[in-house]
Formats: structure tokens, sequence, C-alpha cells
């Protein structure tokens, strides 16, 4: 389930493999898949010719720079970027990994005869133009308490709704956050303005320490409670048994005993 680390990973591939080639025909098979507006002859027009100058990521929204324009792509839950042969991260643990032709939303062909392919089984993802990234927090990699602090506000809806509010803070996904809130010992529907500034300052060192010990694992399915998140698992740290609520409009798993 691609998150923030995926999302990394897949801008390293980008950048590693993409970067420098020039468009030589954009592919969109799948017009719902061009979000705001934007239409196959767009699309072609602004990138046939194009060359792939960087690649970036804010959040989970990975953004291809071009000479004029920037491409916003986006995972969603099931998608996956190959360019080439090279695909990014970790085969996908919710989704087929089968590379089937019509899983293939939206690709480029490069000049130099290579490819770079959005595959989507689930059709959650989405490519845009030119994407206004003011409409995006700060990036999870780089938060500050100063930032984080700034993105709960006086919020009184469940911690993890806010937290998951890429408007406040981009790039942290379900496995993520239910990972952080169990490192900070915080539980997921506590309402936000009840935390004390001592609680905002470990929620700040646990949102940190699970993305740099995610990251170096491997992916967001790395951590500590991820393989206890299923009916009847138990918390690694207490041995309870982890109870299973939705939050957030989110599945979600917690220790009864020490998130409080």
């Amino acid at each position: 389930m691609p998150e923030c680390l995926e999302a990394e990973a897949t801008r390293v591939v980008i950048s590693e493999h993409a970067v420098g080639r020039t468009v030589k025909k954009v592919e969109a098979p799948d017009e719902w898949f061009l979000k705001r507006g934007l239409t196959p002859a767009l699309v072609r027009a602004a990138l046939k010719g194009e060359t792939f100058v960087g690649a970036r990521r804010v959040g989970k929204q990975l953004l291809v720079d071009t000479e004029q324009h920037v491409l916003g792509l986006h995972l969603g839950m099931s998608g996956r970027v190959i360019v080439d042969d090279v695909a990014a991260g970790d085969p996908l643990l919710y989704a087929s990994n089968r590379n089937a032709p019509e899983w293939r939303r939206f690709g480029v062909r490069f000049d130099d005869g290579g490819s770079l392919w959005l595959r989507d089984p689930r059709r959650l993802g989405g490519v845009e133009l030119d994407p206004d990234e003011s409409r995006w927090g700060p990036d999870v990699f780089t938060i500050t308490h100063k930032q984080v602090l700034a993105a709960l506000g006086r919020s009184t809806a469940p911690l993890k709704a806010v937290l998951m509010d890429q408007a406040r803070i981009a790039g942290l996904g379900n496995l993520l956050t239910d990972e952080a809130l169990w490192r900070a010992k915080l539980d997921p529907a506590r309402r936000t303005n009840s935390l004390t500034a001592d609680d905002t300052v470990v929620l700040h060192k646990a949102i940190r320490s699970t993305i740099r010990i995610c990251l170096k694992r491997g992916g967001s399915h790395t951590g500590d409670l991820h393989a206890h998140r299923e009916r009847g698992g138990r918390c690694p740290l207490d041995g309870v048994e982890l109870e299973r609520r939705t939050v957030g409009g989110r599945t979600t798993y917690s220790c009864p005993l020490h998130q409080r």
C-alpha cells in the first residue's frame, strides 16, 4: 500500500532512470485517470518533446519536472511506476503484482526507445499537470515540531484524522500513522486539542523515528506494529490484544493499554 516511503522509492527510480530523457510519445489510455481537467490531448501537447529534468516528492505525491511543466503522479493504494524494466520498492502487499497491460493507466515513451508507465490495478491513483503544490502541508520527512503544532492547531477531530490530512502534513498514510501513534503511546481516536505540550514533543519524535526506521527497513509495512495488525493481533510492546476500530474513515489498530 504505497505511502510516502514507497513514493520516495519511486522518486529515486525516476531520478536515476528517467531524468535526462526526452518524451517522444504520451500514452493516456484511461482518461478517467487524468485529474483536474486534464485530457489526453492536453497532456500530449504539454509533454511531447519535453525532457525530464528532475524528480521530486511532496508527501505521497510525485513531481516530475520537465523544461516547461510539472507532471504530478499519485500512486493511490495500488499504483507502481515502472521505468523500462525497473520498478520501485518491494512488491505490493495489497494488490496483484501481475504486469497486465490493461492496468497501465498512463505512460510516456522516450526517444531512446524506453518507457515510463504508471500501473494501477485498482485505479485509485492519478495524473495531473502543473499541480498546485500549495495544497499540501509540510513534508513528513523534514517536519519540525513547530510545524506539527501548526498542523494540529486546536482541532477537535480524532488525532489520526488530523495527522492523515495531507493539507496539514504531507505523507502520513494509514500504516505509518498507526505506527507513529503506537510509538508515541497516543490513542488514535483522542481529540487532537486534548494533547499536552509534552504530548506534541513525543508525537513529533515518534513521527520522525517512524519515518527514519521504516525508510531504512524498506517501506511503510516494516513497522513494529505492522505484523500484528490483524484480528486477534497482540501489542508487541505489552502483549494485550490490539483494538481494531475505524478512525478517520480508516481501519485502525491500537493498544488499549498503553495508548492514551
